[in-house]
């Protein structure tokens, strides 16, 4: 086996080697973090500084775990369309506003972090985020790091909103101080957090990166553009079967709508058990009733003469109602391929609606739009909008011997795939939120069961479960982590720490709670945050006991400390899990991050002997 054989006593400097050299390559970005991460575990394993087990004990970290179902979780609210409807509420009600949606998007994440874990809600978040970008136009480059940021803050506002603030009462309570109530602190965390806001939304916003657009923010045409370019002379229309109609009762073969008036049902919906039931692959053989609404595409000098003939009044659907069948029903523009079984035959030979579940509403050849096309002969390269259900079109474009996909309308990319299951995913993520508030299980434990539960209950499939899962950032997290255990243990951590303060010997109380600050803030954007909590609590507490002082100040600035972590991206999984979906640099939190990290100093500096005074 090929390790280098080095005195132990060499190891703690080996470390620093290692913490500097990975430190200097995510500086000058030419080197993807993950690939760091993993020469840093190599650098471990091979220096003999930590065996082979320990190098790679990242991947079995509870945290990197936890994580994976998270970004599982995440999935789920975004295909059912839970992270879609928050989304388009903060969306449209910043009304336009750049400021107004930072403002919204802050408070959102950082009041749920208060209460459950920042690390899951900012999982949940960022397909919420990336919603957001594409509804706006905005960049998401511009929106998650605030978004990150908001949940580290939302650690200072409650007890239970991060691990450090738990390992810092128990220091307490067992050195037999009273424990830290549950919002003990929350006054000066909401001062913080004010300021992060002013701070983004004056100053930050213009330092954040264009490097994370969306490449599917690219302009593509509506449905209805489609429909203008085919020149369907065809009203869209929603009409609902009043209670005296002609047609109820009927089969849509039966009322003859289209041989009459060229009337054409899209989808219908039917009220079940008291609830709309949205039909968007409509058969001839479904029976009609009164209350049921019809949306149908029909030639405008027909449409007074079916409203009057067949008691049909207007409808005007709910959002809710009309971003459901957007989602379901679609329009495609294809191209009759060359080697096409549908060459020689007429539209209505085809039986196109049997045969793919869709309706042809449109042709063009060489530019221009036909007329009367259902028994025109198809020839190659003829190109047909068709519509119907997205998950038939979906089927259609399999048919790649038949069909070529010339363009997918802009409504496509916002379909969402099982939002019939939105309930059950409201319900999985209630209890993985109440279990992580009361403690039921294992955080952990709550959400492998959440993301198995997305599965099972086919809110999404295994296929989409692994594919939600950000590799990128587990493995930079699951390579970093061993690293931080290294340092402790080769006795680096401790090494810092009283050299540090040996420094502050003979200070006062107020210029060891700026020691402890920084010391603790060091730690965090090097180590974990909660690393930092463990080896830092009780050693502000001792401190302060030395002093014959209350241990709260300082107790209190660690904990303030443990969560600004601000300045790396490998600080805490919080801002680990933002940097590939933002397209983050090192930089970038360097330059963001200080000027927060001195902000949360100064609240430190000035509110805490306030509010727990010496």
């Amino acid at each position: 086996m090929i390790v280098l054989s080095i005195p132990a006593h060499w190891h703690v400097h080996i470390v620093f080697v290692i913490i500097a050299v990975a430190a200097l390559l995510m500086a000058t970005n030419r080197v993807r973090y993950d690939m760091i991460a993993i020469m840093v575990m190599l650098a471990l394993m091979l220096t003999g500084v930590t065996t082979v087990g320990s190098a790679l004990s990242g991947f079995g970290n509870t945290v990197v775990v936890l994580i994976a179902g998270l970004l599982v979780v995440g999935e789920m609210l975004d295909r059912t369309g839970v992270a879609r409807f928050v989304g388009d509420w903060i969306a449209d009600h910043s009304q336009g506003s750049k400021t107004k949606l930072l403002i919204m998007l802050m408070l959102a994440c950082a009041m749920l972090s208060a209460v459950m874990s920042s690390t899951a809600v900012v999982a949940i978040f960022i397909p919420i985020v990336m919603r957001i970008a594409r509804h706006t136009a905005n960049n998401p480059g511009k929106l998650l790091l605030p978004m990150s940021y908001a949940a580290l803050v939302s650690g200072m506002l409650t007890l239970i909103a991060t691990p450090p603030n738990l390992v810092i009462s128990g220091a307490l309570s067992s050195q037999g101080f009273q424990p830290l109530g549950f919002f003990s602190f929350s006054i000066m965390g909401a001062v913080v957090l004010a300021g992060l806001m002013v701070y983004m939304v004056s100053v930050g916003k213009h330092w954040l990166p264009d490097s994370g657009k969306d490449e599917t923010l690219s302009v593509q045409r509506t449905i209805q553009a489609l429909w203008d370019e085919y020149r369907v002379n065809r009203e869209l229309v929603y009409l609902q079967i009043g209670p005296d109609s002609p047609l109820h009762g009927k089969t849509i073969a039966q009322s003859e709508l289209y041989n009459r008036h060229g009337l054409r049902i899209l989808d219908l919906s039917q009220r079940v058990r008291g609830w709309r039931e949205l039909k968007a692959g409509v058969s001839p053989d479904i029976v009609l009733h009164s209350d049921d609404v019809l949306h149908v595409a029909i030639p405008a000098d027909q449409l007074d003469t079916v409203k009057q003939t067949y008691q049909l009044f207007g409808f005007h659907p709910s959002q809710l109602e009309a971003q459901y069948r957007s989602w379901e029903f679609g329009a495609v523009s294809v191209l009759i391929h060359p080697e096409s079984r549908l060459i020689g035959k007429t539209i209505r030979e085809t039986r196109f609606r049997d045969r793919y579940g869709l309706d042809v509403f449109g042709v063009r050849r060489n530019r221009g739009s036909v007329e009367q096309f259902q028994d025109l002969i198809l020839q190659p390269s003829d190109s047909l909008l068709v519509t119907g259900p997205w998950a038939k079109i979906t089927h259609l474009q399999q048919q790649n011997h038949d069909f070529v996909v010339l363009e997918k309308p802009a409504e496509a990319s916002e379909v969402v795939p099982a939002f019939q299951k939105m309930p059950v995913a409201l319900g999985i993520t209630t209890l993985m939120v109440l279990s992580s508030v009361f403690n039921w299980m294992p955080l952990v434990a709550s959400v492998l069961i959440a993301a198995l539960a997305a599965v099972v209950t086919r809110c999404l499939s295994a296929a989409d479960a692994y594919r939600a899962i950000h590799w990128q950032s587990l493995v930079l997290l699951a390579g970093m982590l061993p690293l931080a255990d290294a340092l402790q243990q080769t006795g680096g951590t401790t090494l810092i720490v009283e050299s540090l303060l040996h420094v502050a010997e003979g200070a006062s109380p107020q210029t060891l709670l700026v020691m402890v600050f920084f010391i603790t803030a060091l730690l965090t954007n090097i180590l974990s945050n909660t690393a930092s909590a463990v080896l830092m609590a009780p050693i502000a507490i001792s401190l302060a006991q030395q002093l014959g002082v209350s241990p709260y100040p300082l107790a209190l600035t660690v904990l303030f400390a443990a969560s600004a972590a601000f300045m790396t991206p490998i600080a805490s999984p919080i801002v680990t899990l933002i940097v590939e979906p933002g397209k983050y640099r090192f930089s970038d939190f360097i330059k963001l991050g200080t000027p927060m990290l001195l902000w949360v100093f100064s609240c430190c500096y000035l509110l805490i002997p306030l509010f727990f005074p010496w």
